[in-house]
């Protein structure tokens, strides 16, 4: 147990049944490769798990400048990842049986494996998130991708949840920009010239979240208000996908960060990748 855990492990929701999807969702997601589900988790669920979460946050938070002094990346969140290595409890939630099995019906895959986890707090009056595609930082070539971004808080219509450009993970790998102020004109104008249609599913309830394929383009907007937005997230691809040869540093540092000891061509399995969800 860590130091902020003093909640019974076994006293906290399992998160182990199944959330039905139709066959519209399903093809909506391939079609646009994003999708917003409603109540993934309840009110119970989540007043469970976010004091668990935030204050996890706020003990690893690496900040120590005001916000004004930091750069765009550093002004759009507080970002800490793989919190269910350090803590039973987020354990519990992130290799979350239910969560993993939307990502394997939304990407029709058999099993899923993690990525790895990011809780990403928005900050009172912190900055926007550039547009970007998650999947130009992950060794891997598959289009077997998908992360579940869940508020742990209610966000209202001003805060406002991701903004996706429907149909831009069908193209793959745009470029390699990563998230910047560069990455954002560029792809703006990418998404603008191509005419993709750009979607914001607005105000969302806690254990709401939206799914969105790695290589669809998104962006966030900033924070205007005064309290922060607390968002988890949770990374998945699909189990029997080997590392591909990284092709910039980002992926160079991912593949050491994320896939400790291992090395392209080996399978995408190491201990910090479990095997979250498997059909039976």
């Amino acid at each position: 147990m860590s130091m902020h855990e003093t909640t019974p492990i076994d006293s906290l929701p399992a998160l182990e049944d199944s959330y039905a999807l139709t066959e519209q969702q399903l093809e909506s997601y391939k079609q646009k490769g994003h999708i917003r589900l409603k109540q993934v988790a309840d009110t119970a669920e989540i007043n469970a798990y976010e004091p668990i979460i935030t204050g996890m946050v706020k003990a690893l938070n690496y900040h120590d400048k005001p916000l004004e002094q930091r750069d765009t990346y550093g002004k759009a969140f507080i970002q800490i990842s793989n919190l269910w290595e350090k803590s039973e409890a987020v354990r519990r939630f992130v290799l979350a049986k239910r969560f993993a099995k939307i990502a394997a019906d939304l990407m029709g895959v058999d099993g899923v494996r993690i990525y790895h986890d990011q809780a990403l707090y928005k900050e009172p009056h912190g900055g926007h998130t550039p547009w970007h595609q998650d999947q130009i930082y992950w060794p891997l070539d598959t289009d077997k991708t998908i992360t579940m971004w869940m508020p742990l808080v209610p966000i209202s219509q001003e805060v406002g949840s991701m903004t996706f450009a429907s149909g831009s993970h069908a193209l793959g790998y745009i470029n390699k920009m990563v998230i910047s102020d560069e990455s954002h004109r560029t792809l703006a104008g990418y998404i603008e010239g191509k005419g993709f249609e750009t979607v914001s599913y607005g105000a969302m309830a806690a254990g709401d979240a939206t799914f969105h394929a790695g290589w669809t383009l998104h962006s966030a907007p900033g924070n205007p208000t005064d309290s922060m937005r607390k968002v988890m997230t949770v990374i998945y691809y699909a189990d029997g996908l080997s590392i591909a040869q990284p092709d910039s540093k980002a992926r160079e540092n991912d593949l050491q960060t994320w896939f400790p000891g291992a090395k392209p061509g080996d399978l995408a399995a190491t201990e910090l990748n479990p095997l979250v969800y498997k059909r039976q």
